[in-house]
């Protein structure tokens, strides 16, 4: 059969059929994150029309069938006949892939579409589509479809209607795109209005001034109204750090904020410290989110240490025999956003995550050194006593520190006594192949070490919870016992001497109770890792075991199931003559059914730890984590159900016959 390969095997894939053959290629996924993917595509291209100043109000629309609708106010989408390919601009940049108005700087100044492929994307991904372009008094409105053709293949994104106008109210202006997620590439998936409230709010600090709101008309309030938020923050990215300061307590009322422009650059700055002993610096590059930092970053940072030191110098708040402030002593405890507006961007690697032009560092340093300094000589003298007051203390506590951090370097020798009879290692000397279960309880660790596969599964049971770590000092940290149990264990290193690369398993798997306690542990382990190993989340290495919550027994059929939907599916097909066992604990569990369902790689769920927004993340765990019980209080009350009905097990065990309660088994 290969001998006879020839030009007739040679597949041309038109229009945007290659999209729909290959979505992965262009959105990553065709899970959640994928449909979400779609939909910012879309609303980029209306942020783009407002960073480039024109229109200042975005609204996004889902319907109940799960179509959604984008309108900004911009210019509206061209919609005359492009001189080349004789079709209407607006048919081109929803049919052509690298068809836009970004690949050169003329139409926008800066904008974070780079390759022209978003629109078309979105509308081959799309059961159908409808653009509706507003300008002087006419309404120009275009639809395309997917469809099934006779050879059983889809035709994606096809034209389903021309171009037509009509008169409408001459006020009207931009663009208005509606569509819905083809069902035959995303399956069952839907919008999540949360999803989409907390991305357009993070835009709405990064663009001040700008009107956004999301209208849900699937969730009615209890009046019959669509559920809708609306946000604008005038103040920008320093009502961006108040919102992320809140819960904590600031060592100065309002963030310090500079803006600097050079030609077409723009570099924008806030920042605030607190009592904390971390920083949190959140950067962005024309609105879109590097958590993986970059180079200007990088300009920041060494402009924040040289403007300050600078600026204490002249001001004799360091003294001449003094040593000048590391840059860690300045950013302890400081939280900062850093947003940056340029044109030929250029990220490392595909994910837009780093910045990697390099003469941006030089042009961020610059322009922020003189900035801070300017804003310095205007400020208050108690804003000034209070940044070097904490640097002072910063300083203080890292020669002090040093100590700590060779108690964490030297950790091993420290512990490893401790870990004999804890915990169980695996005779595997791949990391690769090498995991490693934090199991809450030595019940469950007991269970788990018998039910193991020795040659690649170690098992560290915990005897206790671990130090909360928002709430402490480092050295606290390093002082308790379960924690330095996990830093033996892992041989990483801690902090700042966390070192990726000598991570003895390449799946950190933390296996607790599905109760409150279990729940408390995880989020305790979540946070600790987030802070000081938070390499192990972005770099895939972190799960969270999933034990299943019920046994279904029938005759000699043993089956699981690990949440109520999966429940009442195997319910419905098991007759009459059952036992059903609700797990309250791990330490339940024998070791051949905790192999069996939570070892087991060929049978077991594992839910990988993942960080979508670092801000987000960040926000949540000082509401859940912090000192702000007002906060955590409020957050419980919007996100909780307390009028919960039964649930579906519940339910069943409610009509049960009989009970035992020794095994919590109940038969129906």
């Amino acid at each position: 059969m290969a001998e006879n390969y020839g030009a007739r095997d040679i597949e041309v894939l038109k229009g945007l059929d290659a999209v729909r053959m290959r979505p992965g290629m262009y959105i990553g996924t065709t899970g959640a994150k994928g449909m979400h993917h779609i939909l910012w595509e879309i609303v980029d291209n209306a942020m783009d029309e407002a960073l480039n100043g024109y229109g200042n109000q975005i609204d996004i629309e889902i319907f109940n069938d799960n179509s959604v609708c984008v309108t900004d106010h911009g210019r509206g989408i061209p919609v005359d006949i492009h001189p080349t390919e004789k079709v209407p601009a607006v048919e081109l940049v929803f049919t052509t892939l690298h068809a836009g108005g970004k690949f050169n700087n003329k139409n926008y100044s800066v904008s974070g579409g780079l390759h022209g492929v978003g629109a078309s994307v979105t509308n081959a991904l799309s059961e159908w589509l409808t653009v509706d372009v507003f300008k002087k008094g006419t309404q120009y409105t275009m639809k395309f479809h997917s469809y099934k053709m006779s050879n059983g293949k889809i035709a994606s994104g096809r034209k389903l209607q021309d171009l037509t106008s009509t008169s409408c109210d001459p006020k009207l202006k931009g663009t208005k795109v509606t569509f819905k997620p083809d069902e035959r590439v995303f399956g069952s998936e839907v919008f999540s209005f949360d999803t989409i409230a907390k991305r357009i709010k993070e835009l709405a600090f990064l663009n001040g001034g700008v009107k956004f709101s999301v209208t849900d008309n699937r969730q009615l309030t209890e009046g019959g109204r669509a559920r809708v938020k609306k946000f604008c923050y005038d103040g920008g990215i320093s009502d961006f750090v108040l919102h992320l300061n809140e819960g904590k307590k600031v060592t100065y009322a309002q963030p310090v904020y500079v803006i600097k422009k050079q030609d077409n650059f723009v570099v924008e700055l806030a920042f605030q410290h607190t009592d904390t002993y971390v920083e949190n610096v959140f950067s962005y590059v024309n609105d879109i989110p590097t958590t993986e930092g970059g180079t200007h970053e990088t300009g920041f940072k060494s402009a924040l240490t040289r403007a300050l030191n600078d600026f204490g110098r002249a001001k004799n708040i360091i003294k001449e025999k003094q040593q000048n402030f590391n840059g860690e002593d300045y950013r302890e405890g400081l939280t900062a956003v850093l947003a940056v507006k340029m044109q030929n961007v250029q990220f490392e690697g595909q994910t837009k995550t780093k910045l990697g032009n390099p003469e941006v560092k030089n042009l961020v340093e610059n322009l922020l050194t003189d900035a801070i300094k300017d804003f310095l000589n205007k400020t208050k003298k108690d804003v000034i006593d209070s940044i070097f007051d904490k640097a002072k203390v910063a300083a203080k506590a890292r020669e002090s520190a040093a100590k700590a951090k060779s108690v964490a370097r030297n950790l091993n020798s420290l512990t490893a006594s401790n870990l004999i009879g804890k915990m169980a290692n695996c005779s595997g000397k791949k990391p690769e192949l090498n995991e490693l279960f934090i199991v809450e309880g030595d019940s469950a660790g007991g269970s788990a070490k018998q039910g193991r596969d020795r040659s690649c599964q170690a098992i560290l049971p915990l005897r206790g919870k671990p130090l909360n770590v928002e709430k402490c000092k480092f050295e606290a940290i390093l002082q308790n016992e379960e924690i330095k149990l996990i830093i033996n264990a892992l041989g990483t290193g801690f902090g700042k001497d966390f070192n990726v690369n000598n991570l003895k398993y390449h799946k950190v798997i933390i296996l607790a109770d599905a109760d409150q306690d279990g729940a408390h542990i995880r989020a305790i382990l979540l946070t600790m890792f987030f802070r000081y190993m938070r390499e192990l989340i972005t770099g895939g290495y972190l799960y969270i075991g999933m034990p299943p919550l019920y046994k279904i027994t029938e005759k000699n059929s043993v089956r699981y199931a690990y949440d109520d939907d999966e429940l009442q599916q195997i319910l419905a097909t098991v007759g009459r003559n059952y036992t059903l066992q609700r797990y309250k604990g791990l330490g339940e569990m024998n070791p051949e059914q905790l192999w069996e369902t939570t070892l087991n790689p060929k049978s077991r769920s594992l839910m990988r730890v993942s960080i979508d927004d670092n801000a987000e993340a960040e926000q949540l765990i000082i509401t859940l984590m912090g000192d702000g019980a007002e906060m955590r209080r409020e957050y419980i009350f919007e996100y909780a159900n307390f009028n919960k009905e039964d649930t579906f097990a519940e339910k069943k065990i409610a009509q049960g016959i009989k009970k035992d309660g020794a095994n919590d088994k109940h038969v129906i």
